[in-house]
């Protein structure tokens, strides 16, 4: 199938690695000019620009803090300043807590600092690219952005709630942005992802742990980075011309 992303300028952030990363490479793969984001992981981040440019693509890599509106809007305009427009924009970087969410405190004894920050750093650093990245789109009548989420936003996990709250937000936003921009020629949309064994996740739980989560999925198992990738890089193509204002599970199904 042809996507359509020839030339297309996008932008992934928290594209040094795990799901980020992926979606990066397949866009660079299917002739997109990529920029991609990291916060501390800067070396990773060239490694993956390296791998694009030796497979002939064109990349670029920028430091990006969620916690900071104007680190946002500045590297939206440093892809606007080497591409000249922005066509696709993937808002996957994320800021987690320390723990993992089965290792959170009770609801009622969660910090408000963690919940403010949980709070600002993953609704606003959306919020902030999507606004600077919009008017290149509507200027060109194209575009396309993915929100990715987390299945504690629908399903509940016991300890997430500020970050639940935080992708739940996300859902809203979506949903207006689709009814607001599709006239314009530009679609958005929420990708879902479940528990992913990426680099991070797997150095982080128990092979047990992995598997017996992985069984609560409809699949059997726990999905890669590289099979969540192709869902989100469809939506962000020429190929989807129907699919706006949606939640897209892309987990290996509903876990049970």
């Amino acid at each position: 199938m042809e996507l359509g992303l020839k030339k297309r300028a996008a932008l992934v952030t928290g594209g040094s690695q795990g799901i980020g990363k992926e979606v990066a490479l397949q866009l660079a793969a299917e002739g997109a000019r990529v920029a991609l984001t990291y916060r501390s992981e800067r070396e990773k981040a060239r490694e993956v620009v390296q791998e694009i440019e030796r497979r002939g693509g064109e990349a670029l890599a920028l430091e990006l803090d969620l916690g900071s509106l104007e680190s946002v809007k500045a590297a939206v305009a440093a892809v606007l300043a080497r591409f000249g427009q922005l066509d696709v924009l993937v808002n996957n970087a994320v800021r987690w807590s320390e723990r993992l969410p089965w290792e959170a405190q009770r609801f009622e004894d969660i910090p408000l600092e963690e919940w403010q920050g949980t709070i600002h750093d993953n609704v606003d650093g959306a919020f902030a690219a999507i606004q600077a990245a919009v008017p290149s789109m509507r200027a060109r009548g194209w575009g396309r952005i993915v929100n990715l989420s987390s299945g504690a936003a629908l399903d509940g996990v016991v300890g997430s709630g500020p970050y639940a709250a935080a992708k739940s937000a996300l859902h809203g936003l979506t949903a207006v942005l689709a009814r607001e921009l599709g006239p314009h020629g530009i679609l958005a949309n929420v990708v879902v992802p479940g528990l992913t064994l990426t680099d991070n996740v797997s150095a982080r739980i128990s092979p047990e742990f992995a598997e017996r989560r992985g069984k609560a999925y409809p699949v059997g198992r726990l999905l890669r980075a590289e099979e969540v990738a192709p869902t989100i890089v469809f939506l962000c193509s020429a190929a989807n011309t129907a699919v706006t204002g949606e939640i897209v599970r892309a987990s290996g199904g509903r876990p049970m």
